[in-house]
Protein backbone atom coordinates (compact mmCIF):
# COMPACT_ATOMS: atom_id res chain seq x y z
CA UNK A 1 0.00 0.00 0.00
CA UNK A 2 2.52 2.31 0.80
CA UNK A 3 4.60 1.67 -2.45
CA UNK A 4 1.77 2.40 -4.15
CA UNK A 5 0.88 5.87 -2.57
CA UNK A 6 4.65 6.60 -3.17
CA UNK A 7 4.02 5.91 -7.16
CA UNK A 8 0.84 8.03 -7.18
CA UNK A 9 2.99 10.90 -5.38
CA UNK A 10 5.57 10.50 -7.83
CA UNK A 11 3.30 10.85 -10.81
CA UNK A 12 1.55 13.46 -9.72
CA UNK A 13 5.08 15.43 -9.28
CA UNK A 14 6.27 14.55 -12.95
CA UNK A 15 2.68 15.75 -13.74
CA UNK A 16 3.39 18.82 -12.33
CA UNK A 17 6.91 19.43 -13.99
CA UNK A 18 5.46 18.87 -16.94
CA UNK A 19 2.86 21.75 -16.38
CA UNK A 20 5.54 23.83 -15.23
CA UNK A 21 8.00 23.27 -18.09
CA UNK A 22 5.41 23.63 -20.67
CA UNK A 23 4.47 26.83 -18.75
CA UNK A 24 8.25 28.01 -18.63
CA UNK A 25 8.53 27.95 -22.44
CA UNK A 26 5.11 29.78 -22.88
CA UNK A 27 5.79 32.69 -20.75
CA UNK A 28 8.59 35.34 -20.47
CA UNK A 29 9.60 38.62 -21.72
CA UNK A 30 7.67 37.25 -24.75
CA UNK A 31 4.86 35.47 -24.47
CA UNK A 32 4.10 32.42 -26.48
CA UNK A 33 0.47 30.88 -26.87
CA UNK A 34 0.48 27.04 -25.85
CA UNK A 35 -0.71 26.09 -29.13
CA UNK A 36 2.76 27.62 -30.87
CA UNK A 37 4.54 26.08 -28.38
CA UNK A 38 3.06 22.66 -28.56
CA UNK A 39 3.50 22.53 -32.48
CA UNK A 40 7.26 24.28 -32.13
CA UNK A 41 8.24 21.12 -29.81
CA UNK A 42 6.44 19.01 -32.44
CA UNK A 43 8.34 20.23 -35.03
CA UNK A 44 11.38 19.92 -33.51
CA UNK A 45 11.04 16.22 -32.30
CA UNK A 46 9.54 15.72 -35.91
CA UNK A 47 11.84 17.08 -38.14
CA UNK A 48 10.08 16.50 -41.41
CA UNK A 49 6.51 17.87 -39.85
CA UNK A 50 5.43 21.50 -40.80
CA UNK A 51 3.53 23.08 -38.69
CA UNK A 52 3.71 26.38 -39.67
CA UNK A 53 5.55 27.66 -37.02
CA UNK A 54 7.43 31.03 -37.80
CA UNK A 55 11.78 30.39 -37.28
CA UNK A 56 11.10 33.09 -34.87
CA UNK A 57 8.94 31.34 -32.50
CA UNK A 58 10.85 28.36 -33.28
CA UNK A 59 14.21 29.42 -31.40
CA UNK A 60 12.49 31.20 -28.74
CA UNK A 61 11.40 27.20 -27.81
CA UNK A 62 14.28 25.07 -28.56
CA UNK A 63 17.53 27.50 -28.54
CA UNK A 64 16.54 29.50 -25.37
CA UNK A 65 13.63 28.72 -23.17
CA UNK A 66 13.78 24.51 -23.75
CA UNK A 67 17.38 24.53 -22.50
CA UNK A 68 16.62 26.76 -19.94
CA UNK A 69 13.85 24.66 -17.95
CA UNK A 70 15.81 21.79 -18.56
CA UNK A 71 18.61 22.98 -16.44
CA UNK A 72 16.02 24.15 -14.60
CA UNK A 73 15.14 20.70 -13.64
CA UNK A 74 19.13 19.63 -13.28
CA UNK A 75 19.74 22.46 -11.23
CA UNK A 76 16.57 21.79 -8.81
CA UNK A 77 17.30 18.12 -8.39
CA UNK A 78 21.16 17.99 -7.85
CA UNK A 79 21.18 20.83 -5.56
CA UNK A 80 18.11 19.24 -3.25
CA UNK A 81 19.84 15.89 -3.57
CA UNK A 82 23.25 17.41 -2.26
CA UNK A 83 21.43 19.08 0.67
CA UNK A 84 19.81 15.60 1.83
CA UNK A 85 23.48 13.65 1.43
CA UNK A 86 24.92 16.23 3.09
CA UNK A 87 22.46 16.69 6.51
CA UNK A 88 22.85 12.57 6.86
CA UNK A 89 26.26 12.63 7.12
CA UNK A 90 26.46 15.67 8.88
CA UNK A 91 24.00 14.76 11.17
CA UNK A 92 23.06 18.44 10.83
CA UNK A 93 20.08 19.52 9.81
CA UNK A 94 20.79 23.22 8.40
CA UNK A 95 23.74 21.93 6.23
CA UNK A 96 23.31 21.95 2.29
CA UNK A 97 25.61 23.06 -0.55
CA UNK A 98 26.26 26.75 0.67
CA UNK A 99 27.52 25.85 4.24
CA UNK A 100 30.58 23.92 3.20
CA UNK A 101 32.22 26.88 0.89
CA UNK A 102 31.40 25.00 -2.53
CA UNK A 103 28.83 27.71 -3.73
CA UNK A 104 31.35 30.24 -2.24
CA UNK A 105 34.00 29.11 -4.30
CA UNK A 106 32.05 28.86 -7.42
CA UNK A 107 31.70 32.64 -7.16
CA UNK A 108 34.64 33.62 -6.62
CA UNK A 109 35.61 32.03 -9.99
CA UNK A 110 32.84 33.31 -11.72
CA UNK A 111 33.45 37.21 -10.23
CA UNK A 112 37.26 36.80 -11.39
CA UNK A 113 36.40 36.36 -14.70
CA UNK A 114 33.50 39.22 -14.94
CA UNK A 115 35.89 41.92 -13.31
CA UNK A 116 39.38 41.00 -14.03
CA UNK A 117 40.13 38.21 -16.91
CA UNK A 118 37.15 38.93 -19.43
CA UNK A 119 35.49 36.04 -22.41
CA UNK A 120 39.08 34.43 -22.63
CA UNK A 121 36.87 31.08 -23.60
CA UNK A 122 33.84 32.81 -25.40
CA UNK A 123 30.35 31.08 -23.86
CA UNK A 124 32.52 28.72 -21.35
CA UNK A 125 34.54 31.09 -19.56
CA UNK A 126 32.27 31.85 -17.14
CA UNK A 127 31.05 28.17 -15.91
CA UNK A 128 34.78 26.80 -16.58
CA UNK A 129 35.69 29.78 -13.98
CA UNK A 130 32.92 28.91 -11.55
CA UNK A 131 33.70 25.25 -12.34
CA UNK A 132 37.10 25.27 -11.18
CA UNK A 133 36.21 27.62 -8.13
CA UNK A 134 34.08 25.17 -6.96
CA UNK A 135 36.36 22.56 -7.17
CA UNK A 136 39.29 24.68 -5.26
CA UNK A 137 37.11 24.95 -2.72
CA UNK A 138 36.19 21.53 -2.48
CA UNK A 139 39.56 20.73 -2.56
CA UNK A 140 40.25 22.89 0.40
CA UNK A 141 37.59 21.18 2.75
CA UNK A 142 38.51 17.97 1.72
CA UNK A 143 42.10 18.46 2.72
CA UNK A 144 40.74 19.85 5.81
CA UNK A 145 39.14 17.06 6.62
CA UNK A 146 41.33 14.42 5.82
CA UNK A 147 43.48 15.56 8.16
CA UNK A 148 40.94 14.61 11.07
CA UNK A 149 38.86 11.71 9.26
CA UNK A 150 38.94 10.30 13.14
CA UNK A 151 36.98 13.73 14.39
CA UNK A 152 33.66 13.81 14.39
CA UNK A 153 31.12 15.38 11.75
CA UNK A 154 31.02 19.22 13.77
CA UNK A 155 34.86 19.25 11.76
CA UNK A 156 33.54 19.03 8.67
CA UNK A 157 30.69 21.49 9.21
CA UNK A 158 33.58 24.07 11.07
CA UNK A 159 36.06 23.38 7.50
CA UNK A 160 33.04 24.35 5.37
CA UNK A 161 32.29 27.52 7.15
CA UNK A 162 35.62 28.36 7.24
CA UNK A 163 36.23 28.16 3.59
CA UNK A 164 33.09 29.65 2.93
CA UNK A 165 34.20 32.93 4.81
CA UNK A 166 37.87 32.77 3.41
CA UNK A 167 36.29 32.57 -0.38
CA UNK A 168 33.58 34.88 0.71
CA UNK A 169 35.98 37.20 1.21
CA UNK A 170 37.86 36.64 -1.89
CA UNK A 171 34.83 37.57 -3.96
CA UNK A 172 33.93 41.04 -2.33
CA UNK A 173 38.00 41.68 -2.56
CA UNK A 174 37.68 40.60 -6.19
CA UNK A 175 34.15 42.93 -6.51
CA UNK A 176 35.77 45.89 -5.35
CA UNK A 177 39.40 45.58 -7.06
CA UNK A 178 38.08 45.07 -10.25
CA UNK A 179 35.84 46.64 -12.95
CA UNK A 180 33.13 48.08 -11.09
CA UNK A 181 31.05 48.79 -14.63
CA UNK A 182 30.43 44.71 -14.10
CA UNK A 183 28.79 45.08 -10.57
CA UNK A 184 25.46 44.59 -11.99
CA UNK A 185 26.69 40.97 -13.79
CA UNK A 186 28.53 40.14 -10.24
CA UNK A 187 25.07 40.56 -8.89
CA UNK A 188 23.35 38.83 -10.59
CA UNK A 189 25.49 35.78 -10.95
CA UNK A 190 26.01 35.29 -7.44
CA UNK A 191 22.01 35.51 -6.66
CA UNK A 192 21.46 33.06 -8.95
CA UNK A 193 19.89 32.50 -12.76
CA UNK A 194 19.66 30.48 -15.57
CA UNK A 195 20.52 32.66 -18.36
CA UNK A 196 23.64 30.88 -19.41
CA UNK A 197 21.54 28.02 -20.41
CA UNK A 198 22.35 26.00 -23.72
CA UNK A 199 22.71 22.92 -25.64
CA UNK A 200 26.21 23.25 -25.04
CA UNK A 201 26.36 23.34 -21.64
CA UNK A 202 23.53 21.37 -20.39
CA UNK A 203 25.54 18.15 -20.19
CA UNK A 204 27.56 19.55 -17.45
CA UNK A 205 24.19 20.08 -15.44
CA UNK A 206 22.94 16.45 -16.31
CA UNK A 207 26.17 15.24 -15.14
CA UNK A 208 25.95 17.42 -11.95
CA UNK A 209 22.20 15.97 -11.52
CA UNK A 210 23.11 12.50 -12.23
CA UNK A 211 26.17 12.21 -9.52
CA UNK A 212 24.18 13.63 -6.83
CA UNK A 213 21.11 11.27 -7.40
CA UNK A 214 23.68 8.28 -8.04
CA UNK A 215 25.05 9.03 -5.18
CA UNK A 216 22.29 8.87 -2.84
CA UNK A 217 20.55 5.86 -4.82
CA UNK A 218 23.77 3.91 -4.70
CA UNK A 219 24.74 4.61 -0.91
CA UNK A 220 21.20 4.46 0.33
CA UNK A 221 21.27 1.40 2.49
CA UNK A 222 24.52 2.83 4.23
CA UNK A 223 23.59 6.01 4.31
CA UNK A 224 19.91 4.62 6.05
CA UNK A 225 22.32 2.76 8.78
CA UNK A 226 24.04 6.21 9.90
CA UNK A 227 20.96 7.49 10.86
CA UNK A 228 20.77 5.02 13.53
CA UNK A 229 24.20 6.43 14.84
CA UNK A 230 27.61 5.97 14.37
CA UNK A 231 27.72 3.06 16.60
CA UNK A 232 25.55 1.15 14.86
CA UNK A 233 26.79 2.39 11.67
CA UNK A 234 30.54 0.62 12.32
CA UNK A 235 28.80 -2.57 13.95
CA UNK A 236 27.22 -2.97 10.51
CA UNK A 237 30.63 -3.05 9.05
CA UNK A 238 30.36 0.63 7.57
CA UNK A 239 33.55 2.46 7.34
CA UNK A 240 31.63 6.19 8.56
CA UNK A 241 34.80 8.45 7.81
CA UNK A 242 35.22 6.83 4.53
CA UNK A 243 31.50 7.24 3.61
CA UNK A 244 31.41 11.10 4.63
CA UNK A 245 34.43 11.55 3.01
CA UNK A 246 32.99 9.72 -0.42
CA UNK A 247 29.55 11.50 -0.12
CA UNK A 248 31.14 14.95 0.85
CA UNK A 249 33.59 14.55 -2.37
CA UNK A 250 30.55 13.50 -5.00
CA UNK A 251 28.26 16.42 -3.67
CA UNK A 252 31.46 18.98 -4.19
CA UNK A 253 31.74 17.53 -7.23
CA UNK A 254 28.05 17.78 -8.46
CA UNK A 255 27.83 20.92 -6.86
CA UNK A 256 30.61 22.39 -8.94
CA UNK A 257 29.06 21.24 -12.15
CA UNK A 258 25.58 22.78 -11.14
CA UNK A 259 26.50 26.40 -9.42
CA UNK A 260 29.15 27.03 -12.51
CA UNK A 261 25.93 26.98 -14.85
CA UNK A 262 23.48 28.72 -12.09
CA UNK A 263 25.27 30.92 -10.13
CA UNK A 264 24.30 30.70 -6.53
CA UNK A 265 20.89 29.81 -5.57
CA UNK A 266 19.90 29.48 -2.12
CA UNK A 267 17.96 27.27 0.01
CA UNK A 268 16.98 24.41 -2.24
CA UNK A 269 19.10 22.96 -0.71
CA UNK A 270 17.68 23.17 2.72
CA UNK A 271 14.48 23.15 2.09
CA UNK A 272 13.26 20.35 0.24
CA UNK A 273 15.12 17.76 2.37
CA UNK A 274 13.11 18.51 4.61
CA UNK A 275 9.88 18.83 2.64
CA UNK A 276 10.54 15.10 1.48
CA UNK A 277 11.09 13.78 4.84
CA UNK A 278 7.79 15.57 6.03
CA UNK A 279 6.36 13.00 2.97
CA UNK A 280 8.08 9.90 2.63
CA UNK A 281 9.96 9.25 6.14
CA UNK A 282 13.86 9.42 6.59
CA UNK A 283 14.75 5.95 4.34
CA UNK A 284 16.80 6.95 1.24
CA UNK A 285 15.84 4.61 -1.24
CA UNK A 286 12.27 6.93 -1.74
CA UNK A 287 13.93 10.40 0.21
CA UNK A 288 16.20 10.62 -2.96
CA UNK A 289 13.53 10.29 -5.36
CA UNK A 290 11.84 12.22 -3.88
CA UNK A 291 14.02 15.39 -3.46
CA UNK A 292 14.42 15.05 -6.93
CA UNK A 293 10.96 15.70 -8.05
CA UNK A 294 10.62 18.34 -5.28
CA UNK A 295 13.69 20.03 -5.97
CA UNK A 296 12.70 20.47 -9.65
CA UNK A 297 9.49 21.81 -8.81
CA UNK A 298 10.34 24.17 -6.37
CA UNK A 299 13.23 25.44 -9.13
CA UNK A 300 11.22 25.43 -12.35
CA UNK A 301 8.48 27.37 -10.53
CA UNK A 302 10.90 30.28 -8.79
CA UNK A 303 12.57 30.53 -12.58
CA UNK A 304 9.05 30.93 -13.97
CA UNK A 305 7.85 33.98 -11.31
CA UNK A 306 11.85 35.14 -11.47
CA UNK A 307 10.90 35.99 -15.14
CA UNK A 308 6.95 36.92 -14.93
CA UNK A 309 6.86 39.16 -11.68
CA UNK A 310 8.56 42.56 -13.05
CA UNK A 311 8.45 40.75 -16.72
CA UNK A 312 9.67 41.89 -19.15
CA UNK A 313 12.52 42.54 -16.96
CA UNK A 314 14.10 39.34 -15.22
CA UNK A 315 14.85 38.86 -11.59
CA UNK A 316 17.65 36.76 -10.52
CA UNK A 317 15.92 33.28 -9.36
CA UNK A 318 17.81 33.17 -5.88
CA UNK A 319 15.71 36.11 -4.57
CA UNK A 320 12.90 34.00 -5.16
CA UNK A 321 14.28 30.82 -3.33
CA UNK A 322 15.70 32.76 -1.09
CA UNK A 323 12.27 34.43 0.10
CA UNK A 324 10.70 30.92 0.14
CA UNK A 325 13.84 30.13 2.55
CA UNK A 326 12.91 32.83 4.55
CA UNK A 327 8.90 32.32 4.72
CA UNK A 328 9.95 28.15 5.17
CA UNK A 329 12.12 28.86 8.13
CA UNK A 330 10.18 31.10 9.81
CA UNK A 331 7.30 28.99 9.22
CA UNK A 332 9.12 25.99 11.24
CA UNK A 333 10.21 27.60 14.04
CA UNK A 334 6.75 29.13 14.78
CA UNK A 335 5.18 25.51 14.33
CA UNK A 336 7.81 23.77 16.80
Amino acid sequence: MRARRLVSAWSVGAAIIAALVVAGIAYGSTPLAFGDVARALAQSLLPGLDTGVSPAVMRIVIDLRLPRVLLAICVGSGLAVVGALLQTTTRNDLADPFLFGLSSGAAAGAVSVITFFGDRLGVWTLPTAAFIGALLSAGAVLALISAQRDKGPERLVIAGLAVSFLFGAITTYLVFAGDQRAAHSVLFWSVGGLGLASWSNLPLGLAGAAVAVGTGIVLRHRLDALLSGEDTALSLGIDVPRLRFTVFALSALATAALVSLSGVIGFVGLMVPHLARAMVGVRHGALIVTATIIGAIMLLAGDLASRVVLAPQELPVGIITAAAGALFVLGVVLKR
